[in-house]
């Protein structure tokens, strides 16, 4: 005597021997669109396929689950607690294999959809403009919200994909991936200098009128020596408080104060005589760049391209050593 095959989907010989995957993805596949068409009918005329199929597949979901996903009448169809979940589940398990199926078939090349990121001011007007524009023109079916803000970014509220922030991170409940140290610098303009003695140690810093950028350092710095590692703690009260790094750089070339920022924005300066940098041989210590997103069960693959193009950028774009085309045209030679 013969023994019956099961039928498809029930869990007799194991979760995977009775129905292969593709027939279990089919079977989700079409629950979802039961659930969003609202009807078995109207889902086997999206499905191009007919009723008594539609029906076939949900009892053989139902079957393999052990569970009721759906209460039908005549007139009206209504999802189970059971099937709630379900539903939800499913959603996320099918735009995960549709990755999956994507990456596979090289489709990450053909990203598409929106980014909302938010950045910092400086950053985001001058060094991250060049990787941006490279992103953008690998990607040309995504498109790019790109917000400057120096606060940190509520996530939730206004919708933000992921976010650039240079400083220390606090919030746990985020992805923090670390991308670059910004080398900082001690500045002063040579109006300021003039009739003063050269400071030769960080105590002698003291005795100068500041500028403090409240994000990173209000009426103290840290000074490390190249050399010998010994710190210093330099103690000041300011005469401009600033939120924003250009104005600390603008305000420190018309001789309103020591100030120190950023290498990448202030070498320039320094190298055409408008800034001078004040104990080269003590640093402050750099400043960490990190990239920050929501945690999900699943990402898409425009932020994972966004991030991997920031990984990649991020270090010239702090050290302001070579730009993002130098970068590029090197790679290009190698």
């Amino acid at each position: 005597m013969t023994k019956s095959s099961p039928p498809p989907g029930s869990n007799a010989a194991g979760p995977l021997s009775a129905a292969g995957l593709s027939d279990r993805i089919e079977l989700m596949q079409t629950f979802v669109r039961i659930v969003e068409a609202g009807s078995l009918s109207a889902a086997a005329t999206q499905l191009g396929t007919t009723q008594p199929t539609v029906s076939r597949r949900l009892q053989a979901l139902e079957r393999s689950l052990g569970v009721r996903l759906l209460q039908r009448s005549t007139h009206a169809m209504k999802l189970t607690e059971d099937g709630e979940r379900c539903y939800e589940r499913a959603k996320d398990l099918l735009a995960g294999w549709d990755e999956f199926e994507n990456e596979l078939r090289g489709a990450r090349l053909h990203a598409e959809g929106s980014l909302r990121v938010v950045v910092p001011h400086a950053f985001g007007q001058k060094q991250l403009i060049g990787p941006l524009a490279e992103f953008m023109r690998r990607h040309p079916r995504i498109t790019v919200e790109w917000l400057l803000h120096d606060r940190a970014a509520d996530f939730i509220m206004h919708g933000i994909d992921c976010a650039i922030e240079v400083g220390d991170v606090h919030d746990t409940s985020l992805v923090a991936i670390h991308l670059a140290e910004v080398p900082r610098m001690t500045v002063a303009s040579p109006a300021l200098l003039e009739g003063r003695a050269l400071p030769r140690h960080p105590a002698d810093l003291a005795t100068f009128p500041w500028i403090a950028i409240p994000a990173f350092y209000r009426r103290e710095i840290t000074l490390t020596h190249a050399g010998s590692g010994e710190q210093k703690h330099v103690g000041f009260r300011p005469q401009l408080v600033t939120d924003s790094l250009y104005a600390l750089r603008n305000a420190a070339i018309e001789g309103m104060g020591v100030a120190v920022g950023s290498s990448w924005i202030l070498a320039e300066d320094v190298a055409a005589g408008r800034l001078v940098q004040l104990l080269p041989e003590w640093m402050p210590a750099p400043l960490p760049v990190s990239l920050l997103y929501p945690y999900a069960r699943i990402y898409p693959a425009r932020l994972r391209h966004f991030i991997d193009t920031m990984k990649e950028a991020m270090p010239a774009a702090v050290s302001g050593a070579v730009g993002w085309e130098a970068l590029m045209r090197m790679k290009k030679e190698d």
